[in-house]
């Protein structure tokens, strides 16, 4: 069977990639604006480059159109914190992906403990093993309703007892495989 993406819509097509390219980390973008720290899973996001050390992730719309609050903290604020997701946390996460206003705070709404580890950026997912602190770059100009963001890693966190002298890390991050986050694989 042959697809031909120009005759399916972008919903269809984000599933067909998305339950292609596979695993795929899920990892929780936090962003800060007016002191309101959003915590959002996504699973759409790629290493880019190493130099400089960059990654792509693609933000989509809100149901109603308008665009997620992630997307606005980013290009509002240039910073956004990268959570990998374990198996200690997935249910936190799953908690996440559900809707909220913009007003309110997924990790004050679920007790996720955040703490804020360097200045500037917004707060990690204290349970995470592995999170980047990152700055806006730009964003890529295509036709859709997805917009690619391509953030700059300035600086890593890895729990100390899981990265060795050679920098060789054993993080247990969850990766999406299938068709929602509930079929997740642990790598």
């Amino acid at each position: 069977m042959i697809k031909n993406y120009k005759d399916i819509d972008a919903a269809t097509r984000f599933k067909l990639v998305s339950n292609t390219v596979v695993p795929r980390p899920i990892a929780w973008i936090v962003t800060v604006d007016e002191g309101i720290v959003n915590a959002a899973p996504f699973s759409y996001f790629t290493p880019l480059s190493s130099d400089p050390a960059t990654l792509l992730v693609a933000i989509g719309e809100k149901e109603d159109g308008s665009q997620k609050d992630t997307l606005s903290n980013i290009l509002k604020n240039k910073k956004a914190t990268i959570c990998f997701v374990n198996k200690d946390n997935k249910e936190e996460m799953y908690n996440c992906a559900l809707p909220l206003d913009k007003n309110e705070s997924e990790t004050e709404k679920f007790n996720i403990k955040v703490e804020y580890m360097l200045e500037g950026y917004p707060p990690l997912i204290h349970s995470t093993q592995s999170a980047l602190f990152c700055d806006f770059h730009s964003q890529v100009a295509l036709e859709g309703t997805t917009i690619p963001v391509i953030l700059e890693i300035k600086q890593q966190f890895i729990q100390d007892e899981l990265i060795d002298e050679k920098n060789n890390i054993d993080i247990h991050n969850i990766a999406g495989f299938g068709t929602s986050y509930k079929e997740l694989i642990d790598i």
